[in-house]
Parts: structure tokens; sequence; C-alpha cells
């Protein structure tokens, strides 16, 4: 599975919602998205309208109109946003549960390939599944707070704010460091 330029700028657009609806902001024009996340205008217009289709954004036009989230960002799971853009998960057609193919191998039940194939899937679908917008969203404010960084979508003063209180305030979960990724932030006990 190979996460294509249409399923990241999805997703990017949607955490970017995410940030804006937790910082306090109702609405955001597309404009603003694809300048924020140097995308396309017209490229990100098309996928917000199929985000917007299956029901993951809603929008309202007018002059100050723009997209929000069209449910809470804990009921978008990850997996689905990059099954809805960029279909199954399974690296092989002979092992995918929505979109299955018969290979051309002689004898699929004792095929190794398969075997291997199907635990790739597993593993993938696993921590796509696992994690909801509103994960990554809490773990991408928690390394921007705790890096000073200000907070996209919000007042610069208020920004700033959030910004000392995230900071000063403990946790009881870990920092991030660089190298880190989402399951060893939300898992404490998570190893390879």
């Amino acid at each position: 599975m190979k996460l294509s330029k249409k399923g990241e700028y999805a997703l990017r657009a949607l955490i970017d919602l995410g940030i804006a609806a937790d910082v306090g902001r109702s609405l955001v024009q597309v404009s603003e998205l694809a300048g924020k996340e140097r995308i396309p205008v017209k490229f990100l217009e098309q996928i917000m309208q199929l985000l917007k289709e299956q029901g993951f954004v809603e929008s309202q036009r007018g002059k100050f109109g723009g997209y929000r989230l069209a449910r809470s960002a804990g009921e978008i799971s990850i997996g689905s946003v990059v099954r809805l853009i960029d279909g199954p998960l399974a690296p092989i057609g002979c092992v995918s549960q929505t979109a299955y193919e018969k290979c051309s191998c002689p004898d699929e039940e004792h095929c190794g390939l398969r075997m291997l194939m199907l635990d790739v899937r597993n593993a993938i679908a696993g921590i796509l599944d696992r994690y909801s917008l509103a994960d990554v969203v809490e773990v991408t404010l928690r390394k921007m707070r705790r890096d000073e960084v200000p907070l996209p979508y919000s007042d610069p003063i208020a920004s700033r704010r959030l910004v000392r209180r995230g900071k000063s305030r403990s946790s009881d979960r870990p920092d991030l460091k660089p190298i880190e990724g989402m399951l060893s932030n939300l898992l404490s006990d998570y190893t390879i």
C-alpha cells in the first residue's frame, strides 16, 4: 500500500480541520487550507468535494464560508479515509477483504507469499483503523505546544497563551521525540 498524493492531501486537510476545530475556528476556506499545506487549490477543491460527498466534511457557502468536519474527529478513522481515497489496503489482491482478486498462484491456500502479504495487510489495517483523526490532531497539537510553535487557525495572541499553557501543564503522556511516531506516543508500553 502506498499513500497517493490525493490521499496524503486529504489526510492533511482533515488534520488541519481538526486542529481548527480544536482551537475554536468553525470554518476554514479551501484557499487557506491549500496555502498552508502547499496544495494546488483546484486539486484540493476536488478532494474536499469527495470528502463532503462521503460525509467527512461539510461546507458553508458565502464570503465567510468554508469547510469544517461533519462529525467529531474521534469518529473518523484514518483507515476509512485512506480506503475512500486510495482503495484497499492490501498489497496484493488475494489478501484484500474489500476487493479480493484471485491471484495466479496455483495453490493460494498454501502460498507463503500470500500468508506474508496477509500479515502486511493486517498490520497496516490494524494501525490505520486503530487511530482516529482526533488522535492525530492531539499528538500534532501536543508537539506544537511543546516546541512552542504558533497554533494554526487561531489568533496569534490566543495561540501564544495556548502554547504557554500547553508547555507548563503536566501531562500523563510522555513528550514526543522527533523520531517517534503515533504508536509510541499513544501507547506507553508499545515497542517493536
